[in-house]
């Protein structure tokens, strides 16, 4: 015969032994079911979005568009969901922003403000939507009245930056490319993307500017990806106050 498994003898042991266990007098109300609900980890109410309920001022010159909403397909769930796009035109260009039909922005022409507000602030996705909103906006506002800018810094034993023109390459007219010398065997070029400039105003710095700072960044990236920066000698591409802290060499 098999014998018992180990969890049955000791539910017959535990039985045997339940009438003869009782419990120290300190122990007594920790067991005891009470019929009053416990109390929550946290009782503070939801606080507001700090970015989100901030004004933001809109700069002379500047001029916020607000679309009328149009059915859209998001391209993360398939839905289709009705949009709203806001146009920030200024002396530097023109961008678009989408905005979910949650949010709701109260622009006030006489004081040059605009303020964000969400329907339901228990909704978690609206909160974190809220302030989101609210930085892109203040981004394209900065953008197309002041620009955005990139400095990359080229720390490494003959690396070299130039600003070329490509004709052959060329996707658009007057389109420029950055020329990289970073040790390799060949020099790398990158394109610069329509709508930016790019400017080497010393061999060793390059000078990124345009009105999206997203795409700003991400045309930095590209280039700081050819030589990210290395713990021990310290070279690489740094992009703006980009920093690293130097590792000490392994010793056999």
């Amino acid at each position: 015969m098999l014998a018992p498994s180990r969890g049955k003898v000791l539910e017959r042991a535990l039985s045997r032994t339940a009438a003869a266990v009782t419990l120290p007098a300190f122990l007594v109300p920790a067991f005891q079911s009470t019929s009053a609900p416990r109390r929550q980890f946290s009782s503070t109410s939801n606080r507001h979005s700090k970015l989100g309920r901030t004004p933001i001022s809109i700069p002379p010159g500047v001029e916020l568009t607000i679309g009328e909403p149009r059915v859209k397909k998001d391209p993360t769930t398939y839905l289709r969901i009705p949009k709203r796009t806001i146009t920030v035109a200024g002396p530097l260009g023109k961008l678009d922003l989408e905005i979910p039909p949650y949010l709701t922005i109260n622009h006030d022409e006489a004081s040059r403000r605009a303020m964000l507000s969400i329907e339901n602030t228990d909704v978690k996705q609206q909160m974190e939507m809220w302030g989101t909103t609210w930085a892109y906006l203040n981004r394209h506002i900065i953008g197309v009245s002041e620009g955005h800018t990139a400095i990359l810094r080229l720390v490494g034993v003959g690396y070299r930056a130039t600003v070329e023109e490509r004709p052959r390459k060329a996707q658009y007219p007057g389109q420029k490319f950055v020329c990289l010398k970073l040790g390799f065997t060949h020099p790398v070029e990158e394109p610069v993307p329509f709508g930016m400039k790019a400017s080497t105003p010393q061999p060793t710095r390059i000078l990124l500017e345009g009105i999206n700072r997203e795409e700003v960044m991400s045309f930095a990236a590209r280039i700081r990806k050819w030589r990210r920066p290395e713990p021990y000698k310290g070279k690489g591409i740094f992009v703006n106050d980009e920093t690293i802290r130097l590792k000490q060499k392994k010793i056999k």
